[in-house]
């Protein structure tokens, strides 16, 4: 059973969440500040408040961020940090953008804990780690994988969902036995990834904390997470 708390509100009306909820890690996929349709959300604030609210977020925290690469660059250079590592997520899409980045600031993720197929499993070398019961080769830096489509089994009534895989992985490379907050939590992928790895992994649990200022992507996010507890 995953240890989880959700939360209807802006994440700074809860005041100090270190005081709150102690030491923990922020993962998030935060709303771009392109006017989006939210329906409870103003994706349009100035720049420059943008900027401020992001990088006043991760400043002296360990932090993933998923944005587009350029939007990721003014928040690193206004938070004053260099990013520990950072991973591209592409996808084939019917969009100009056809990636997002996903950036580790103040935490060196290992990819060594999530395996990947070999690419070629008919190599002699290849064939004795697989003998030898080795599962894949550790994770790369690159990542090819689809969007959320309308068509999706994973599909939820939020608007642009984040693909459970990607944040199965984000999720995997980070030490265990952490608390993880989304203060952008949308539907709750984030929450629902550590569920599924809680289940995996169980001598590493991870806590979640998720926050959001849309009450119905709350009960969503609520309801998938129940779906872990049964």
């Amino acid at each position: 059973m995953t240890s989880w708390e959700i939360y209807n509100c802006d994440y700074r009306e809860l005041g100090d969440l270190e005081e709150r909820f102690g030491e923990f890690v922020i993962v998030t996929d935060p709303p771009f500040n392109i006017n989006y349709h939210y329906a409870a959300y103003k994706d349009n604030i100035a720049a420059e408040e943008y900027l401020e609210m992001l990088a006043t977020l991760i400043q002296g925290r360990q932090s993933v961020i998923v944005h587009y690469p350029e939007a990721l660059y003014s928040i690193a250079q206004e938070a004053g940090l260099i990013p520990k590592r950072v991973v591209s997520w592409v996808y084939n899409s019917n969009t100009p953008r056809q990636h997002r980045d996903i950036a580790f600031f103040n935490i060196e993720p290992d990819f060594t804990k999530v395996r990947q197929p070999y690419k070629n499993p008919n190599d002699k070398r290849i064939k004795e780690r697989i003998a030898r019961g080795l599962t894949g080769a550790k994770l790369y830096d690159w990542w090819n994988i689809n969007q959320v489509k309308n068509i999706s089994a994973e599909k939820t009534a939020h608007p642009c969902q984040m693909p459970l895989e990607v944040m199965k992985r984000v999720i995997g490379i980070l030490p265990g036995n952490i608390t993880v907050i989304d203060p952008f939590m949308g539907s709750g992928t984030t929450g629902a990834a550590i569920a599924e790895l809680n289940r995996e992994r169980e001598r590493e649990p991870i806590r979640f904390i998720g926050i959001d200022i849309d009450k119905e992507y709350c009960r969503i996010a609520e309801e998938r997470m129940k779906q872990y507890d049964k």
